[in-house]
């Protein structure tokens, strides 16, 4: 359990006890230096911090850091509590043994060694026949038919199909849209099935693990009891019908076609789900402007302070290796940043007022902005403009740093431009346009605020453990964060706030692949206490905002299909046709809406 400081009082005593340890250096010198960027980085990846995974004690050190590096400079409070807002996020997800078991004819399954139900997996109890449906598919374009439920009735059975597709090793398969776990079983509950087993073929899998639960933030269960079981049991099972899992992908992926049957095997299971959950935080700091006309205005500069622990998750490119992930570039580099911002502000004469805000959890799914903008602590429509630092730490030797967001306002690229001849700083502007991203900027775009998400590129360290101190480029990353510094006292001290304008990708976004099309919005990924699924943006030009799709829109149904979350909103996707006309079920404003929406041809 985690203690967190609930008031001031004593976060400056700890903050004493860290500022003589060397952890927190007191503000003596407000212009932006090499030196303390270094400082405040090398803390922040420091193997004292374990990767700063939201809601462990490298992550609570990381945010009393920050706020105490904030209170040294002068900068006020501006949380919930203090200098903090706490939040929720679930960090683990466990089948409780006891509480899961599976049982097939006369064999019975060892949780962890033969079966393990998903993350998704609805907590019920099911004793039924057992069908083979293939590879779970129901799939009628102009392009490629397949449909494993043909010829069988699975109505109140247990479903077994093979995970992935019979292209395993074609990267441009069509089936690619239409062969993860979650759309099949979206698909087998459709034909009514009461629950699914997943196995892994030779061909997917020829070591014939078990997959990990996954830490899922939305909490949503697709509506059937789901396992995965391994095919040394799965053929334990088949073995009454003469047959096994490496025979029957071997005559699916040779004849391309069903071979779906109902056995009298009789399936019993019994699924168990239980998320557990921490609370992490934002660090709020406000630094008041000085015009009375202006100081009702903020510019939010934010970066996030969170990474991946240990890695081992489906976050890290290098699951296998169990080290910490020290998130040197990502995002200790865009937290220094802030700092150093911070610092210097605070010594500046500003009009309007400055909000800093180190986020939590953006590694999980931007949760930590996604809860301020929802939970704002100033008056959300008074924020004119924000800045956000994710990943600046790696500018290469064409200095080239690339700036998202410019075309959220009419006068951000311009801005950018003019500050870069104004300053003579050393750099190369790339710019995109689109204001939505994988960031936290993305949270403050769909509320209809300006964003700038400054960026020096991605690398092979990404996500692994090799993000480290030592690969930091600590004089490219002084000439971005004194560039969004410059950015920003521009926008604190502008007579006229900037003027917001949507920005999606330029031009229409085509189809990479034949049979996947896009509607052209912004999901809600975090849980939802609706039933559906909220629409946080929408992409001018898209064939959602053609169609009269708003930002605030709850989908409940596509094509006649009923829409609970969002697996089920991707499944019922994977069924629409390039320029297919399709109605989409909304709730707006507590009033139910059809919206005729034509999908974009190829």
């Amino acid at each position: 359990m985690i203690i967190f400081f609930k008031n001031n009082t004593i976060a400056t005593l700890v903050m004493g006890v860290l500022i003589s340890a060397g952890a927190c250096k007191p503000s003596t010198n407000s212009e932006i230096t090499t030196e303390d960027l270094r400082k405040s980085l090398t803390y922040l990846a420091s193997g004292a911090l374990e990767g700063r995974l939201p809601g462990t004690e490298g992550d609570k050190k990381a945010a009393d850091y920050i706020a105490q590096n904030l209170e040294s400079y002068g900068v006020e409070p501006a949380g919930e509590d203090g200098y903090f807002q706490y939040f929720e996020v679930v960090t683990s997800v466990e089948a409780p043994a006891g509480e899961n078991m599976l049982t097939v004819g006369e064999e019975t399954a060892e949780l962890g060694k033969d079966f393990t139900p998903f993350s998704y997996s609805t907590n019920a109890t099911v004793k039924a026949e057992l069908a083979f449906a293939g590879y779970g598919f129901d799939i009628d374009l102009d392009s490629l038919q397949w449909n494993d439920y043909a010829n069988i009735d699975v109505k109140g059975k247990w479903v077994l199909v093979l995970r992935n597709d019979p292209e395993i090793r074609n990267p441009n398969s069509l089936y690619i849209p239409f062969s993860g776990e979650k759309s099949k079983v979206v698909t087998a509950k459709e034909k009514g099935a009461a629950g699914i087993l997943f196995v892994s073929g030779a061909k997917v899998d020829r070591k014939d693990n078990l997959l990990e639960l996954e830490i899922d933030q939305t909490e949503s269960n697709l509506g059937l009891p789901a396992f995965n079981i391994t095919r040394k049991f799965a053929n334990k099972v088949f073995a009454a019908n003469g047959t096994t899992i490496e025979e029957l992908e071997t005559g699916l992926t040779e004849n391309m076609k069903a071979n779906s049957f109902v056995t009298t095997t009789t399936v019993e299971g019994t699924s168990k789900v239980v998320f557990h959950k921490t609370k992490t935080r934002n660090v709020i700091g406000v630094i008041e402007g000085s015009d009375n006309s202006l100081k009702g205005e903020y510019v939010v500069v934010g970066a996030h302070f969170d990474h991946l622990g240990w890695g081992g998750g489906a976050s890290s490119r290098d699951p296998e290796n169990k080290a910490i992930h020290y998130g040197a570039d990502d995002n200790a580099s865009g937290t220094s940043g802030l700092l150093e911002i911070a610092d210097k502000l605070a010594n500046a004469d500003l009009k309007r007022s400055v909000l800093l805000i180190a986020f939590g959890a953006e590694e999980m799914g931007t949760i930590g902005s996604k809860y301020f903008t929802n939970n704002p602590t100033v008056a959300k429509d008074k924020i004119v403009a924000m800045v956000n630092l994710d990943m600046i730490g790696r500018l290469k030797d064409t200095n080239e740093i690339t700036i998202s967001g410019v075309g959220t306002s009419t006068e951000g690229e311009h801005l950018l431009k003019d500050l870069l001849v104004e300053k003579e700083r050393d750099l190369f502007l790339s710019v995109e346009y689109n204001g939505f991203g994988p960031s936290d900027h993305a949270n403050f775009y769909v509320e209809g605020i300006p964003v700038f998400f400054f960026n020096t590129g991605a690398h092979e360290d990404y996500h692994t453990p090799g993000d480290v101190i030592e690969k930091i480029n600590f004089e490219g990353m002084l000439r971005v964060t004194e560039y969004a510094y410059d950015l920003t006292e521009n926008l604190v001290n502008a007579s006229t706030a900037l003027v917001f304008q949507e920005a999606g990708p330029k031009g229409r976004a085509k189809n990479t692949r034949k049979g996947k099309v896009k509607l052209g919005i912004m999901p809600n990924f975090g849980k939802s206490t609706e039933d559906g699924l909220r629409v946080d943006g929408v992409t001018t030009g898209s064939a959602a905002d053609r169609g009269g799709m708003k930002k605030g829109d709850v989908i409940v149904g596509i094509a006649g299909k009923e829409v609970h979350n969002i697996y089920e909103y991707m499944a019922r996707m994977t069924k629409v046709r390039p320029g297919q006309t399709i109605n989409v079920d909304i709730i707006r404003e507590a009033n139910k809406k059809v919206l005729i929406i034509q999908i974009d041809n190829d």
